[in-house]
């Protein structure tokens, strides 16, 4: 059994997250600018998103199972290196075909860091504060990608090739201080056969495996997290690229926004979401907090003034925020150190596989009215709350 990494230990994996986030971030508020300035059609900025989120879900229960001979710190390693190469081959991409080779790429190594930043968590962190440190990942993934895409929008109005450039480098810093920094938490220690690696490769393989890990129960909470994943990605992808294209946001602005997301998420987090793991029940929370977010996105397709839209927004990027590591914490509670890989994989891979129909959603319905997203993404978080009362009232028979 693995010892508990120490909090110095800890703070410095933290570090080595909010480094990754911040430089994973750096290209999204200048996609529009990208796609706008080649000629691409506008249904391209959830095309291209939905490419990476494919194969991120595709492979997210590899890299789960991958962990368990190659130890956490390796595949972080790996991945944020693969990430680079991926990020690169966007940046000198000029064609719809390009940008999607470059787009699954970036998405097969991008599964391998979300899936390992949580197994290392609940591998090496004490069970007493599991939940926090949970919570601390998705308050520093939240926060430093708002600062990310800061930067990269303030950067993007001057250079898009700097900042693609930035972003390469500080993604492989990254990998290499996670490697560093990381406690190994290899659970075997043999030397994986190549017939191994190969059978483990098949993707679909991988998701057999979790078969005999759910029960009704399960699927309930796992069609929860795909609905909100939907709903969170459709949401974000629009927005993006609707005050881009309604209101002619240049990616400076649109960078500056995400900052002042980024210090409400924190506060979210810091108080109401630690208040919630503390003392209240974080099933039944997420009932409210499902529901408030339904309502906020009604509110945004009422209203046309810039103000007033920006500001239901912000306070939605608030209650986004605090779902995320309420409903990772749910899921976490379910795995033990034997199964953490394969479960947060698959976890992983049906919250990319919501980031796939989200985008996707959000890309080809946006040709039929520019705020469509946000209406179908405050139906599927109203559904995510109505499942969570039926989770909640069989959570105890069904376990």
């Amino acid at each position: 059994m693995l010892q508990t990494v120490t909090r110095k230990q800890m703070a410095l994996f933290f570090a080595a997250v909010a480094l990754q986030s911040l430089a994973a971030n750096f290209a999204h508020p200048i996609t529009p600018t990208i796609i706008q300035d080649l000629g691409l059609p506008d249904y391209m900025f959830g095309l291209a998103f939905a490419g990476m989120s494919f194969t991120c879900f595709l492979f997210s229960p590899f890299w789960g199972k991958i962990s368990t001979f190659l130890s956490s710190r390796a595949v972080l390693l790996i991945s944020n290196l693969g990430y680079a190469a991926g990020q690169w081959l966007f940046a000198v991409s000029t064609t719809v075909e390009t940008i999607l080779a470059a787009r699954l790429i970036a998405g097969f190594f991008v599964g391998g860091v979300s899936v390992c930043v949580l197994t290392y968590v609940i591998n090496c962190s004490p069970v007493g504060t599991r939940a926090k440190d949970l919570t601390i990942v998705a308050t520093l993934t939240t926060v430093f990608a708002a600062f990310g895409y800061m930067v990269g929008g303030v950067l993007g109005a001057y250079s898009i090739p700097f900042t693609f450039a930035l972003q390469v480098v500080l993604l492989c810093v990254s990998g290499g201080c996670f490697y560093i920094w990381m406690k190994n938490d290899q659970l075997d220690e043999r030397r994986p056969t190549k017939r191994e690696l190969l059978k483990e490769a098949n993707p679909f393989i991988s998701f057999l495996e979790v078969r005999d890990l759910l029960c009704k129960i399960f699927v309930i909470l796992f069609v929860v997290v795909l609905l909100s994943s939907i709903a969170s990605t459709a949401y974000d992808q629009c927005f993006n690229y609707f005050i881009k294209d309604q209101f002619h946001f240049s990616s400076a602005y649109n960078g500056l926004l995400r900052a002042i997301v980024g210090f409400i998420s924190l506060a979210a987090n810091a108080t109401i979401c630690m208040w919630i793991i503390r003392n209240r029940d974080v099933k039944h929370s997420l009932i409210w907090i499902f529901a408030a977010g339904a309502v906020t996105l009604g509110a945004m397709i009422l209203v046309e003034d810039v103000i007033l839209f920006i500001i239901i927004n912000l306070i939605f990027f608030a209650i986004n925020a605090i779902y995320i590591p309420l409903l990772q914490d749910v899921v976490a509670k379910s795995a033990t150190h034997e199964n953490s890989g394969v479960l947060m994989g698959f976890y992983n891979a049906i919250k990319s596989l919501g980031m796939i129909f989200g985008s996707l959603f959000a890309g080809f319905i946006y040709v039929y009215g520019a705020k469509l997203s946000f209406l179908y993404a405050g139906i599927f978080f109203a559904i995510s709350a109505f499942l969570m009362v039926w989770y909640c009232r069989h959570f105890k028979t069904e376990k």
